[in-house]
């Protein structure tokens, strides 16, 4: 796995698991307002853009990050903020590894499997991936993530660079991944966010993942969609994972 780093190392170490499809510049302006206070590292996941190998699955890339977690920083950071897919794989790390983080936000992750979904991705995209390079409907689909005009370049640019297995692979993986009940063993202080404008699935998911972490926090983004927190709202998302980390249950 590749990873980016920023900050000095010997501040509280921040990771940050970004969302399917996207890349490190996800995290990217949240970065120039955390640097200062933490020493920043941000996995590309596999089957990313950048990344050194192909997708295989959420549990693999959650085992991986914890064995790099164990093996280079004593087992524990001081928090993990992971979107989407990133989300997924932070939950699996959890449950794998219930004292891995003292904080984790988890922002828009579905935590139950859809059949459906899953079952139409594969055609879905086998249709439409040669057109994924094609910048008009590049365009169209970046306008439906409402991701913000500034972050197209990056978003294009890795699009084309991931592969059709890879895409369908964190797709599938994504659809079909349920939460864990080893969770509930997790120890720490768990932090849930997901947008009012996001659709059932993700609003159904944010309760269950809430439910198995009784001591969590549930917030709902008014007028957010999905991935807007980190993505379009740096400043704000920087200063929400500041003030958990520095929050006193450690």
């Amino acid at each position: 796995m590749v990873f980016k780093e920023f900050g000095d190392k010997h501040l509280k170490l921040l990771v940050l698991l970004h969302g399917g499809g996207l890349s490190w510049w996800n995290y990217r302006e949240s970065v120039e307002s955390l640097k200062n206070d933490f020493h920043v590292i941000i996995p590309i996941l596999d089957g990313h853009a950048g990344s050194d190998r192909h997708f295989f699955s959420i549990e693999q890339n959650a085992e991986e990050l914890v064995s790099f977690i164990k093996e280079s920083f004593n087992g524990s950071v001081c928090m993990i903020c992971g979107l989407s897919l990133g989300g997924q794989i932070l939950l699996e790390m959890l449950s794998h590894d219930g004292d891995i983080c003292q904080h984790a936000l988890v922002e828009s992750a579905m935590a139950y499997s859809s059949k459906i979904t899953n079952a139409l991705i594969r055609p879905a995209f086998g249709c439409s991936y040669p057109l994924i390079k094609k910048k008009w409907f590049a365009k169209m689909q970046f306008k439906q993530l409402r991701i913000k005009p500034e972050l197209f370049d990056d978003y294009y640019r890795d699009t084309c660079l991931i592969s059709k297995k890879d895409m369908i692979a964190f797709l599938q993986a994504s659809a079909s991944y349920q939460l864990k009940d080893a969770v509930k063993n997790c120890c720490a202080d768990v932090h849930i966010f997901y947008g009012e404008k996001e659709n059932r699935g993700i609003k159904k998911s944010a309760k269950i993942i809430s439910n198995s972490f009784p001591m969590s926090a549930l917030t709902e983004l008014p007028e957010m969609y999905h991935g807007e927190f980190s993505i379009n709202n740096p400043k704000e998302y920087a200063e929400t994972v500041k003030s958990i980390a520095c929050s006193t249950k450690y």
